[in-house]
């Protein structure tokens, strides 16, 4: 049995030991990994907690993340809780088994710190790698700083285990703006975070020799579009085991959270769109527009995936003007969250004025005033009732304006 880790009610952690302690209460029986900045200190910690006895499970050092996620699937398809951690092009070696874990059906869990995608090598933090895994199969989290990082994490093993979903999770945090920044986090106790996931309920297990199974058969055309087609229905149909998730966690430490998350929107002439850490940012943002007078809210997905098309419909309703921020490089299109929103609006019959929005590749910083100058712009565009500014923009770049009609 492993020993009680002594946690005081307030604790000052980094995103990354928020995740670990999540990882470290959820009682893990596998952690296979292998360290990339800037995830390494939350697999670092919970070897740590391993050694020090506060663990029962096993760490699996292996020798590259595509062998990591390849031991989670074993050890997921064998029975047991599985959990493990990644950034960037460690995210993009696990691309192809991301899809066998999902195919599998396996519950694993994944805290992943959003990092640039190379080339150029770069350490810092956007969301390339958030964005490469969208289709993969997998539900995704998103937190905004440390507490949401723990709160996530916790959340994450009860949503991918219960028996209507059997998907695996990500919860996602900003690499060093989330994952490196210490804050004030209020931790459950060990015995009552492990009470919320409950007790690990194996299904299928390889490991039950009497009721033998088989994972990752052949199907070709006989099955396979079947077999998508229900696992596309079993993530399509999970918000109403994250909702219930959200709502027991919620009655337990009075934190709220929401798939659609908002910020002075309801009576919102225009609104912002954005994820991460960035969204705390655009609420300084907001409020400085709103003295100015302007009538601005902000909405932020909480789950990419599976995306809130009629939330996030239902509450744009009445918005004349919209700008979608992605912390991405879209390589040839729009960014991925503005297409996303684009489609919730056609697919339910609304037709605001849609901006795009570049920010923060590499880490570059993201002010309060940069967004100040986007809220005045899509203003622009809502006053005159059509767009007036550029199709898509990139948010504080060096050297001439690049933008895109």
């Amino acid at each position: 049995m492993a020993e009680r880790y002594e946690l005081k009610q307030k604790e000052v952690w980094d995103g990354n030991m928020a995740a670990s302690h999540a990882l470290r209460q959820a009682q893990v029986d596998v952690v296979a990994a292998y360290p990339i900045t800037p995830s390494t200190p939350i697999v670092q910690n919970y070897a740590q907690f391993l050694a020090d006895g506060y663990v029962d499970g096993e760490f699996v050092m292996v020798e590259s993340e595509h062998s990591a996620m390849s031991a989670c699937v074993g050890a997921a398809a064998a029975g047991g809780r599985v959990a493990t951690a990644t950034s960037s092009q460690g995210y993009a070696l696990m691309v192809e088994v991301l899809y066998q874990a999902s195919g599998m059906r396996l519950p694993i869990v994944m805290t992943v710190v959003n990092r640039a995608l190379a080339s150029p090598l770069n350490i810092h933090g956007d969301h390339g790698d958030l964005y490469l895994g969208r289709d993969a199969g997998w539900i995704h989290l998103i937190a905004n700083n440390p507490q949401e990082a723990y709160d996530m994490t916790l959340c994450a093993f009860k949503i991918a285990e219960d028996e209507r979903v059997r998907l695996p999770v990500t919860t996602n945090q900003d690499g060093f703006l989330v994952s490196h920044t210490a804050q004030v986090v209020e931790p459950l106790q060990d015995e009552v975070a492990y009470k919320f996931i409950g007790d690990y309920k194996p299904m299928n297990p390889m490991l039950d020799t009497k009721n033998p199974v088989t994972y990752g058969a052949q199907t070709e055309e006989e099955w396979h579009f079947e077999f998508k087609a229900s696992q596309h229905k079993a993530l399509m149909e999970s918000p109403v085991v994250i909702d219930e998730v959200f709502e027991a966690f919620e009655k337990l430490t009075g934190r709220k959270y929401n798939r659609v998350e908002t910020y002075k929107l309801d009576d919102a002439e225009i609104a912002l769109v954005i994820m991460g850490s960035a969204y705390e940012t655009a609420m300084v943002a907001v409020d400085k527009a709103r003295e100015e007078g302007i009538k601005v809210g902000l909405l932020m997905p909480r789950t990419f995936r599976p995306f809130p098309y009629n939330e996030i419909a239902e509450k744009l309703k009445n918005v004349k003007a919209i700008a979608a921020l992605d912390r991405n490089a879209p390589m040839g299109a729009m960014g991925a969250l503005y297409n996303e929103v684009s489609g919730a609006l056609a697919a339910n019959g609304q037709s605001a004025i849609m901006t795009n929005y570049i920010y923060g590749l590499g880490g570059r910083d993201i002010t309060a005033e940069h967004i100040l100058e986007v809220i005045k712009e899509t203003e622009k565009n809502a006053k005159a009732g059509k767009r007036v500014t550029d199709l898509q923009g990139f948010i504080n770049l060096r050297g001439p304006k690049l933008s895109f009609n």
